[in-house]
């Protein structure tokens, strides 16, 4: 609970960025070209994530010398200052291009953040789960990511439908960014007591952090897992922030659909994919984890482009396409965190998940939004559909390297 409910609100904070990218462009860049702007918004977005890896790798190390606990703590008062920053900061009509330049700092320092508490939390949970239900309860790690999410479209949802276009562009996109620091609170009163995993008690007290530690990962095998999970990750990533954070931006400048609509139709499909990750965790802890990987692969290759072309201004078009797209995507997210802890060693682990998931999220994820707008506004946008298939059919051929881990011991030699 004290990990989830934080994260939950990391990726609420994280989403609500997304989500009012359309409204932050007109306040905080140069308006003589709307285009440009709304490209430096999402631009600023995919920076955010290029710090990702940074983060991972930092805060990594920290969690697995001092504890991960202390880094979860630590994200998350990091991503509430950011978020604080967003909300008051002043627009480029008061301060001129400064405006983008504090916006981009805030947005440096969430990623920076947001790199250690992702990884922290897929170590973390996948290390206190039950090894024969690791699949399952490590569904809750991308569940919070949904969850966050889905919090951030529900009140973009709200305030579009309550507040005039002029009054949510005005003051009513500040609201998330506030009310995500305030919440942060709870978040923090909630991990202040929480307990620090017994696998990595178990390991510092063989001295894991200062002696040999009993895992036997060559420096060779090391490299070889984090480029491993860098190439499984590449598809999952790409295919889930092109329909989770840009679908929507995509409906409304591109199709034409009432942004009120297309906030509510995205909340609806994710809800759905929310739903599904325990079924899918708990699935993987029967049959395994490579199946669910090509399973995604296979399925998101042929379906990428037709769901695409099924958007139109219509409401109903955009949640079929989003809720097939994050179904599919939902099978492999589900087992992420049990997958990436049971590839690395305790000595080692949040640091490889820190470098190998976040390096892959900023490169594939992070970057969709963008590339997803420019190829659009070139008439290209199918280059960008190639791109994603591309990426899954990278996803099912790492399955080639992969062994098969459920129900493994995470404190094996």
């Amino acid at each position: 609970m004290a990990s989830t409910v934080g994260n939950v609100l990391e990726w609420y904070e994280w989403s609500a960025y997304a989500v009012f990218a359309p409204f932050i462009a007109v306040v905080m860049f140069d308006q003589g070209d709307p285009l440009s702007a709304l490209l430096s918004t999402l631009a600023v977005f995919a920076v955010g994530f290029l710090m990702r890896p940074l983060g991972g790798i930092v805060f990594g190390r920290i969690a697995d010398r001092r504890g991960r606990k202390f880094v979860l703590v630590t994200t998350m008062l990091m991503m509430a200052v950011g978020s604080l920053v967003i909300g008051l900061m002043p627009t480029y009509a008061t301060i001129g291009a400064w405006a983008s330049l504090v916006l981009l700092a805030a947005r440096v320092l969430q990623g920076f953040a947001h790199g250690g508490e992702s990884a922290t939390a897929y170590s973390y949970v996948g290390e206190i789960a039950p090894p024969h239900r690791r699949g399952m309860w490590g569904s809750v790690a991308f569940i919070a990511i949904f969850g966050g999410s889905v919090i951030a479209y529900t009140l973009g949802g709200v305030l579009t439908s309550a507040l005039s276009e002029s009054a949510v562009g005005e003051w009513g996109w500040r609201v998330p960014f506030l009310l995500g620091a305030l919440l942060a609170l709870v978040a923090l009163y909630l991990r202040r007591d929480m307990d620090e995993s017994d696998v990595f008690e178990a390991d510092r007290d063989r001295g894991g952090d200062t002696g040999p530690a009993p895992e036997r990962m060559s420096r060779a095998g090391l490299v070889r897992a984090v480029l491993v999970m860098i190439a499984m990750v590449s598809g999952i990533t790409a295919a889930h922030y092109t329909w989770t954070s840009y679908v929507s931006t995509y409906a409304i400048t591109q199709q034409g659909m009432d942004p009120g609509t297309a906030y509510w139709m995205s909340v609806a499909a994710q809800v759905i994919a929310l739903v599904s990750l325990p079924f899918w965790g708990l699935l993987s802890d029967r049959v395994g984890r490579r199946p669910m990987l090509l399973f995604f692969a296979v399925l998101m290759f042929a379906l990428q482009y037709p769901l695409t072309r099924m958007i139109t201004d219509q409401g109903w078009t955009l949640l079929v396409a989003t809720s097939v797209a994050l179904l599919v995507v939902s099978a492999p997210a589900a087992i992420l965190s049990a997958i990436l802890s049971e590839s690395f060693p305790t000595r080692v682990r949040t640091q490889g998940i820190g470098f190998a998931y976040s390096l892959s999220v900023a490169v594939f994820g992070g970057t969709a939004p963008y590339l997803n707008q420019l190829f659009g506004n070139l008439g290209a946008g199918w280059v960008f559909g190639v791109y994603i298939m591309a990426l899954c059919a990278l996803t099912g051929l790492s399955c080639l390297f992969i062994r098969e881990t459920r129900g493994m011991e995470l404190t094996r030699e």
